[in-house]
């Protein structure tokens, strides 16, 4: 799939073990041309864990992206209406969601 010049709204959920494989995901999609809209969960944004702390996160992310991360539900509630993305990620997608958006 070609991703150049398509804005990828990239959301973070809360399974913190995979922030370290997730991230890197990111550039790789901005070094192909597309730009990328972070969004993180309120745990995912707040909540430092085992597998590193939030702050480090957030900052790994904004670095990357350029841009401040959308983490509160008022700041996501435009995405759909004003169609402010070509395409959604949702990280990790666990099966049980992945069949309900197939269906």
């Amino acid at each position: 799939m070609e991703v150049k010049g398509k804005k990828i709204g990239f959301a973070l959920t809360g399974s913190f073990c995979t922030f370290k494989k997730t991230i890197p995901k990111m550039k790789e999609l901005i070094e192909k041309g597309a730009e990328i809209i972070p969004i993180m969960s309120y745990n995912s944004y707040n909540l430092d864990t085992k597998f590193g702390k939030a702050k480090d996160f957030i900052e790994e992310i904004e670095d990357i992206t350029g841009k401040k991360i959308i983490h509160t539900i008022q700041d996501a509630e435009p995405i759909g209406p004003k169609k402010l993305t070509d395409i959604m990620i949702i990280a990790p997608c666990s099966r049980k969601h992945y069949v309900k958006a197939s269906m």
